[in-house]
């Protein structure tokens, strides 16, 4: 070999500069407070000490970009994977989704890629695409969200990949689904929430169709790809063999259908946009306080009468028009212009006092400042703090499940610079004698 694994790599194009920590667009980010905790970690951009957590030694090959694909393969990173993202010439696209930036990196990709290491990597060139294949031969698990052509001509598709690696699980992530008239449309989290039902169902009554306040069935079809992957690993175990795992934005936005779909399915209804109303439960929405807005879900009998005493209209309860939870459906229209005005009375302050005191479940509606106040997320530690040493303190939201048998936040990293760790990825995937054909090449 002529120079090791620190060589420069021809199929890689990393940059030989450390990235600007605050560029001119840093100016957009707002100064944070101090409400996370630091997670310790060991030196960024080596594969940490994370033995005791379930997927420690598993490689997985992330070529996802954006969002669904990137949160799946994060989830495997937070349970101890070795994750390797392979990123174009430039880097992930969502590096520069903003403002607002962190080390010009944008909210997106902050959101979706700790946990990792990356490779910059030119697959329109001969070696490029070689060094892909092999790293594909020697993972666990591949994770992509090209369009069929696009995988094919590189040559990283299930069945080549399988014919030298038949363990290997394929998880493939597309907007409508791998086969069928529409596989091959393209599409994004706005454009399935409305070709597919669910922007239908969301907005104020006789308002305009909205989305959803994330990118939330990015995220879902991520975390559906995170559950087949897992049983896919489990059946692995059992059989010795890999197999292919397919889920789409479109297939995770159905299932998220739920009971607006099932009402459709049953009973043929269309259901309407309901705001923050329930349709088949009342009350149960967002109501105007003397001094904001709280949210009250009194609907089922259980808690209606004691909302009812709590508001002093006791006559509520034993009124026929809204005796049951049937009446109140039938009659929201009438039991809300009586409501709207006695909670109107009130601050949400002792609006919600009250409520406590009497078992009604009841919410403020906050905002993220106020999220991320609050005692409760600060305690169940959703609000921590990794340190890269190029980005330096780099918040993240904490795991969404905890653990008695290990700390899934032990050895977290920040999200990579692009090409950080690539040279140890490639000697520790690869062996040397391949990172000496790849500085040949």
């Amino acid at each position: 070999m002529r120079c090791g694994p620190t060589a420069k790599l021809a199929a890689i194009r990393r940059s030989q500069k450390q990235q600007k920590i605050f560029g001119a667009e840093q100016q957009c980010c707002l100064s944070l407070p101090r409400l996370f905790e630091t997670v310790p970690s060991n030196t960024h951009g080596i594969v940490m000490s994370v033995a005791r957590k379930p997927l420690h030694g598993l490689k997985v090959l992330d070529l996802t970009r954006f969002f669904a694909g990137p949160f799946c393969t994060m989830h495997l990173g937070d349970l101890g994977a070795d994750v390797v993202k392979v990123e174009a010439p430039g880097g992930d696209l969502t590096r520069r989704q903003g403002p607002p930036f962190l080390a010009d990196n944008g909210m997106t990709f902050l959101a979706a890629n700790r946990n990792k290491r990356s490779i910059e990597l030119d697959a329109k060139t001969p070696e490029g695409r070689r060094l892909l294949k092999e790293l594909a031969n020697v993972a666990d698990v591949v994770v992509e969200n090209f369009r069929p052509p696009v995988i094919k001509r590189l040559g990283i598709d299930y069945e080549t990949i399988s014919a030298i690696n038949p363990g290997v699980i394929y998880a493939s992530l597309s907007a409508l689904g791998a086969d069928g008239p529409h596989a091959e449309s393209g599409g994004f989290d706005i454009t399935v929430q409305a070709e597919f039902g669910f922007m239908s169902i969301t907005g104020e009554k006789n308002g305009k169709p909205i989305k959803q306040g994330t990118s939330v069935f990015d995220l879902v079809c991520g975390l559906y790809a995170f559950g087949g992957i897992l049983a896919a690993l489990r059946q692995r175990d059992a059989t010795g063999e890999g197999q292919v795992i397919e889920t789409s934005l479109m297939e995770a936005q159905l299932a998220f259908l739920v009971d607006a779909g099932m009402e459709y399915l049953v009973a043929g209804n269309i259901r309407d946009r309901w705001g923050s109303e329930h349709s088949q439960v009342v009350p149960y929405k967002v109501f105007a306080t003397a001094d904001g807005e709280m949210v009250i879900a009194a609907g089922y009998q259980s808690v209606y009468e004691p909302f009812c005493r709590a508001i002093g209209r006791e006559d509520l309860i034993s009124n026929p028009d809204y005796s049951t939870q049937k009446d109140r459906v039938r009659n929201r229209h009438r039991l809300y212009e009586i409501i709207d005005v006695e909670i109107r009375r009130h601050s949400s302050a002792k609006l919600k006092t009250m409520l406590d005191a009497a078992g009604v479940p009841n919410a403020p509606v906050n905002d993220m400042a106020q999220v991320f106040a609050h005692p409760q997320v600060l305690h169940r530690r959703m609000s921590l703090s990794l340190t890269h040493p190029v980005y330096g303190a780099v918040p993240t939201i904490g795991p969404g499940v905890k653990y008695s048998a290990f700390d899934i936040t032990e050895g977290w990293s920040a999200p990579p610079v692009l090409g950080e760790g690539a040279e140890d990825v490639l000697a520790e995937w690869l062996g040397s004698k391949s990172v000496e054909m790849a500085d040949a090449g």
